[in-house]
């Protein structure tokens, strides 16, 4: 999914589509950025590039508590598990990403939030209506074969933007705790990186490759910000 707002050209992306990581270098060819924007943080980042992958430790329950590191453990089981049946690896957008920029000598722009502070969040607000909805859809997910609810996706491929609000909806719906830590908490916090981002290169073209999930909500905060002015040749009056 490809869509631009101002000077920022977004790709928004599966993390397990092999469909996503070809968007991501015709978007780089394409626009030829001067800097390029990635769904990343330090911690993040580290993980993605280093031969040594480091997975969350029993240590990290005091920083993240119990909640937040069960869901880290369990998102990155399933991201995992559905890897491997695209036949992508886990973030390989992303990791296209920063090779391009590192052959090309783009700079990288880090603008999400950092994992454990989200994490921590997901942590203080998950409810025990929520945390037994999860568990029964888990075990419904497992031991039934049929499910009125479900909803086919091609895990492939990019959802189309129907698909993307119509799952935002009912995890919002069935999870506002955790949508909020995801979605809304994170949404803002990359908005207002790329706004920064943006009026500092105002002139140049950026690439931002995030997840589809995020592109329609942080253009909705975007275009809320007061933009500075395109000056012209001509002087403005003090």
């Amino acid at each position: 999914m490809k869509l631009q707002f101002k000077n920022i050209h977004f790709v928004g992306t599966s993390h397990i589509s092999k469909d996503s990581i070809q968007e991501v270098q015709e978007s780089i060819s394409e626009n030829k950025p001067k800097l390029i924007a990635i769904e990343l943080d330090k911690p993040r980042l580290y993980s993605l590039i280093s031969k040594k992958k480091r997975k969350l430790k029993i240590s990290d329950i005091k920083k993240i508590g119990i909640k937040g590191y069960l869901f880290g453990v369990l998102g990155s089981w399933i991201e995992h598990k559905m890897g491997k049946i695209t036949g992508a690896t886990p973030g390989s957008e992303m990791k296209k990403a920063i090779s391009i920029a590192k052959k090309e000598k783009i700079p990288i722009a880090l603008i999400d939030q950092d994992i454990s502070i989200t994490l921590k969040n997901i942590s203080k607000r998950i409810t025990w209506k929520e945390k037994f909805r999860f568990l029964k859809e888990i075990l419904t997910a497992v031991f039934s074969k049929n499910s009125k609810n479900k909803i086919e996706i091609d895990i492939s491929k990019v959802p189309p933007q129907k698909m993307i609000e119509k799952l935002t909806k009912k995890m919002k719906k069935a999870y506002p705790s955790i949508y909020k830590s995801l979605i809304i908490d994170r949404d803002l916090y990359m908005a207002r990186n790329l706004y920064k981002i943006s009026n500092l290169h105002k002139d140049e073209q950026i690439v931002a490759v995030l997840g589809a999930g995020h592109v329609k909500g942080i253009i909705k905060l975007l275009k809320k910000q007061k933009w500075p002015r395109k000056t012209t040749g001509k002087k403005q009056k003090k």
